[in-house]
């Protein structure tokens, strides 16, 4: 049988090359005209149930106009490939129980995904009663976004026919059929407890935002016993290649379309760019998006997309358009552990040192490599103010160094950041590190409530330490290097960054590893930070988290008297 509805020629057209698109959904269409030649196939293409779908969609109103909008092609492809493919022994159930359409932002998916979950609310057929719809997300608001454009589409509809007006009631976040007893209303992770429910239509909006998969996991179970279910994932690319959208949903979706597993219940359909090269041909931006075949928005998409790519060009930051304007994932300085802009608002003065608790934290390097103390001391209303030194090996040179590492460390060492090996072998010196420790504590009179430590390598420190100071008692604290210790810590002071309870004196090091810094994740979700290539120094936020293990817990209580009285009789103090 040849098939014409639009869904199948949209896939001879993309197929043929007629249609500009990306390999992926190439795939996608090959595998729907493929299935349409297979005879002795479980399932069975009725086009005609899918034509009543985009029927009714198309007369739902814009909710910037009020006025109808056709579907584009493609939205009409994957209309007819959810509403248009049915079990073949029994034709009142869907083929497709789970679906992964991902496209690059402002591309209409939420207009495409209200129609649907306004089409399944009023018109679904199986089940006759009882139809849940539920627009997801990971927060209330995401999860909004898509419930009120329903709510809005609906009232537009609402206002045209009596019938249908009569027929529905909606009190607060929700919308009730009466005569089918079905619902549509938003779930969130904030929404409480959102077990018990039986969806027969969930939307998981931007499911790449996803932390973890409770949310997939919980919609899933609820509807064990719904046999005509429906799980429409739907999202733009993201910053995360640990979210469960990429791990398991877009990596499970590649195998199906390179046909290395067959699963013949889900659909998946991505529009990106096959590679970042792309992004520099506009006659190219139709595979990532895709509503640019319709000439009513070609033009504005167009000019937006070429001003978006003109700034980040500018500004020499090409990351968030190429993830969220052409839908590519990207992982590395996309998983920055600190946005610049948050850490150089936290900039201050530089504090008097003088008698004051402070907590230390070293990170031994290699011998060939930077090694960092860090301090961090407490102050009132649970701040923290960072400061600390580098030491620098200076095998090869401190010239080669500085070209290989692209840091100047000569100036930095001029300005007083960081130290220079005196072994004639360049090597870091240990002795070196403990001096400076011992002469900050000395000199500042601290009162070191913790001098946390890695223990690689750390066996020649306190040696050091205690043949050259053995007067000098230090609580000297192992801060093990795993997501047991530090995940929390690494995310308690990237917190205290963006509320402004970190403070520090733009200490040019530090700076430069904040800029390096990556984070990575276990399977729980734990974060660390990431070494991820030698000239990217990170040594000096890794010493100074090293010490703010300890730190982050405690609370600041001011000087004492005698603390006060040794700072007016030094030397530091004066009008």
């Amino acid at each position: 049988m040849i098939f014409n509805d639009p869904g199948t020629l949209y896939a001879r057209k993309v197929v043929s090359g007629e249609i500009t698109a990306g390999k992926k959904v190439i795939k996608a269409c090959k595998r729907h005209l493929r299935d349409l030649k297979k005879d002795n196939f479980d399932y069975v293409y009725l086009p005609e149930r899918a034509d009543i779908a985009v029927k009714f969609m198309e007369i739902l109103p814009d909710i910037s106009t009020g006025k109808p909008v056709k579907l584009a092609s493609f939205q009409k492809f994957i209309v007819y490939s959810l509403f248009g493919w049915y079990r073949k022994d029994n034709t009142d159930y869907r083929r497709f129980n789970k679906a992964l359409i991902s496209m690059a932002r402002k591309n209409g998916k939420s207009a495409l995904i209200s129609g649907i979950a306004i089409f399944e609310f009023l018109a679904g057929k199986y089940p006759l009663q009882n139809r849940q719809i539920y627009c997801t997300a990971q927060s209330r608001e995401q999860a909004s976004i898509v419930f009120n454009m329903v709510v809005q589409r609906l009232d537009g509809l609402l206002a045209q026919s009596k019938q249908i007006r009569d027929s529905v009631r909606k009190v607060r976040n929700e919308i009730n059929h009466n005569p089918s007893y079905s619902v549509i209303k938003p779930l969130s992770k904030d929404t409480g407890n959102i077990n018990g429910f039986a969806p027969t239509l969930p939307i998981l909006d931007e499911y790449g935002a996803a932390k973890d998969n409770s949310m997939l996991e919980v919609l899933d179970s609820g509807a064990m016993l719904q046999q005509n279910l429906l799980i429409l994932i739907i999202s733009t690319a993201y910053f995360d290649l640990n979210s469960p959208m990429y791990q398991q949903e877009y990596k499970y979706s590649e195998k199906i379309l390179n046909e290395d597993i067959e699963d013949d219940n889900y659909f998946a359909l991505i529009y990106e760019q096959d590679n970042e090269k792309e992004i520099y041909k506009e006659e190219l931006w139709i595979k990532s998006n895709p509503l640019l075949e319709v000439e009513e928005v070609k033009e504005i998409l167009l000019r937006r997309l070429k001003k978006r790519l003109n700034e980040s060009i500018a500004k020499n930051d090409l990351l968030g358009l190429i993830v969220k304007n052409f839908n590519m994932w990207k992982q590395g300085s996309e998983s920055s552990y600190l946005p610049a802009k948050e850490w150089e608002a936290c900039a201050a003065d530089p504090i008097n040192k003088y008698g004051r608790d402070v907590f230390l934290g070293l990170d031994l390097s290699r011998t060939d490599d930077i090694t960092a103390l860090y301090e961090i001391y407490p102050e009132q209303n649970d701040k923290f103010y960072i400061d600390g030194h580098a030491f620098l090996a200076t095998v090869g040179g401190l010239e080669a160094k500085s070209a290989r590492d692209k840091i100047d460390y000569e100036l930095l060492i001029e300005k007083g950041y960081a130290t220079a090996s005196n072994l004639k072998s360049g090597f870091i010196s240990v002795k070196q590190v403990v001096h400076h420790a011992a002469k900050l504590i000395k000199d500042y009179n601290l009162n070191v409530i913790a001098f946390c430590y890695d223990s690689w390598n750390i066996a020649n420190f306190l040696a050091e330490w205690e043949q050259e100071y053995p007067d000098l008692e230090i609580p000297f604290i192992e801060v093990p290097q795993n997501y047991k210790n530090l995940s929390e810590p690494i995310k308690q002071f990237r917190l205290g960054v963006y509320e402004r309870k970190i403070q520090h004196n733009s200490n040019p090091m530090l700076n430069i590893a904040i800029n390096n810094a990556v984070i990575k994740y276990d399977n729980n979700r734990n974060m660390m930070l990431d070494k991820q290539k030698n000239r990217e120094k990170i040594d000096p936020i890794v010493a100074t988290i090293t010490g703010f293990a300890e730190a982050k817990d405690y609370k600041y209580q001011g000087m004492d008297i005698k603390q006060i009285e040794e700072y007016i009789l030094s030397d530091d103090f004066g009008f």
